[in-house]
């Protein structure tokens, strides 16, 4: 019975040494393009000189923990959305609040900016994502304009609009991430493979953006602390770098590369943010300011800055 259903001559045997053959020559493969140690090319670069960052500017508005925020390509205005229902468009240089909108549950947990600047989104508790597209009229009743474009059957962990405003890529505690036309709200593609909630996605950096990276929250353990960062060559398939220090004992619950990619800030449980040289491996600078946890960091659309959200219900500009 075991070998119904093989091909004339198979066996379960020389399946298994057909798959181990495959195996073995993927392996081959990879170690063809893990060519050389990161720390080998580390040798050959100079370290980072002295390195200071401070805030620059403290965004107040929030009544309860900062969850998401996002950049707008104009390097000036952020969205934020917060556990106390509120999505709030700011000018970052100013501090001013442009545009607010309560949404109809707590945990607004995913808010994006569209290309062009004038629209955002956002969802959370309510399943879903909802477009609000912006004017120049501060005084305007947003959610008088609201699209619900997305619909999941669980809470919307994460959202990001592709390269043009015209379609918006969501993640879901249902187990899925999906691609949305944004003015039909027609589902055009879904994503299963997920076993457990997806906790967040964020795209490639390319002109296309036709490739994504999901993570998802581990089906084996209740708790996970990462005190450490891990570094990964995708084309070698495996692990280049470790970035952690034994004071860490709190976990990374946030990170982003430098626009130049030589820096990594990461957001941590201890209420700081710490800052690496990617190719060194060694820690440069942490960052004392937020009260609380540091939920979401993000480097700025021309690199001068970065903003991190936390859960002191503030945000703070960094340069």
């Amino acid at each position: 019975m075991a070998c119904q259903g093989l091909a004339k001559g198979e066996t379960t045997n020389t399946l298994k040494a057909e798959s181990e053959s495959l195996k073995a020559k993927l392996e081959e493969e990879r170690a063809k393009l893990h060519d050389v140690e990161l720390h080998q090319v580390a040798e050959k670069i100079d370290a980072l000189g002295q390195f200071v960052m401070k805030t620059r500017r403290t965004l107040k508005g929030h009544g309860n923990k900062v969850l998401c925020m996002d950049w707008c390509r104009d390097k000036r205005r952020i969205v934020s959305s917060s556990q106390d229902g509120k999505v709030i468009v700011w000018d970052a240089y100013t501090t001013n609040k442009e545009h607010a909108v309560t949404m109809p549950c707590t945990w607004v947990m995913a808010c994006a900016y569209a290309p062009s600047g004038c629209a955002v989104a956002c969802g959370g508790l309510d399943n879903k994502c909802s477009v609000y597209p912006l004017s120049l009229d501060k005084n305007e009743n947003l959610a008088a304009k609201k699209k619900s474009v997305a619909m999941h059957t669980n809470y919307l962990s994460s959202c990001s609009f592709t390269n043009s405003d015209m379609q918006i890529l969501t993640s879901s505690g249902d187990g899925t991430c999906a691609l949305w036309d944004v003015e039909s709200g027609q589902l055009l593609q879904s994503f299963h493979g997920h076993s457990a909630d997806v906790l967040s996605l964020d795209l490639a950096p390319s002109e296309t953006g036709n490739t994504f990276v999901s993570g998802v929250r581990s089906s084996k353990h209740h708790l996970h602390i990462y005190s450490c960062c891990r570094l990964y060559d995708l084309r070698a398939d495996r692990e280049v770098a470790i970035y952690s220090k034994d004071s860490i004992i709190f976990g990374a619950s946030s990170v982003d590369f430098s626009l130049s990619g030589r820096l990594l800030f990461a957001g941590y449980n201890d209420y700081t943010i710490n800052v690496w040289d990617v190719l060194k491996g060694t820690r440069v600078a942490i960052l004392f300011g937020h009260e609380n946890r540091v939920s979401t960091v993000r480097v700025s659309p021309d690199g001068t800055a970065f903003c991190s959200g936390s859960w002191d219900n503030t945000l703070r500009i960094w340069a």
